[in-house]
């Protein structure tokens, strides 16, 4: 594997593709591409307002920060996320309209293109040490929600404070496992080609 640690004060803030609120984006792949296969993003929501629209990608969202909103679809759906971490899991073609419970909320936000990417986001405790196998094909991003983190066996220490996350890459040239140790709550974003 081969790691990269992506700091939160480094994290690109930019408007929504419909222009209603902001996003602070971790990373997208193919890094710099305009046709990404796979994003990662903090999404920003401080007013009622509807989504934008990404036809072919689907998403997953989760509540970081906030007292929660009301997701109202155009199909009749509505779904209710609330603290502490709420999470739904959509096509990003469909309609739908956030109306927040009391303020402010920061979200998780994991896009990925349908039929190209598979994705699975999982929320941990991070008690001691974590590790990761390399796998053929499989990438990992970690996101440290509370807490702080270290990588460990590095000849440079590399730690994660809250709010960082932490790419690790498949490389056969890389270590066959990783250690990332430390106290708090991660999510972790497991990715890899739909076909693998």
């Amino acid at each position: 594997m081969r790691l990269r640690h992506l700091p939160a004060n480094e994290y690109r803030r930019e408007r929504w593709r419909n222009e209603r609120g902001w996003t602070r984006e971790i990373l997208r792949w193919p890094e710099a591409a305009a046709d990404w296969t796979w994003r990662v993003s903090i999404a920003e929501i401080d007013h009622d307002a509807p989504f934008s629209a990404f036809p072919g990608v689907d998403r997953e969202l989760v509540l970081l920060h906030g007292e929660g909103m009301h997701l109202h679809f155009d199909d009749g759906e509505s779904v209710t996320l609330q603290p502490p971490h709420d999470r739904i899991r959509f096509a990003g073609e469909r309609p739908l309209r956030a109306e927040l419970v009391a303020g402010p909320t920061h979200d998780f936000n994991l896009m990925w293109k349908r039929g190209a990417v598979a994705a699975t986001l999982l929320h941990r405790p991070l008690v001691g040490p974590m590790v990761f196998f390399a796998e053929p094909g499989v990438t990992w991003l970690a996101h440290v929600m509370q807490g702080q983190a270290a990588v460990k066996d590095l000849a440079r220490p590399l730690h994660l404070a809250q709010h960082d996350s932490l790419l690790l890459l498949p490389d056969p040239e890389g270590p066959s496992r990783l250690i990332l140790d430390g106290g708090g709550e991660l999510l972790l974003a497991r990715l890899h080609a739909a076909d693998g």
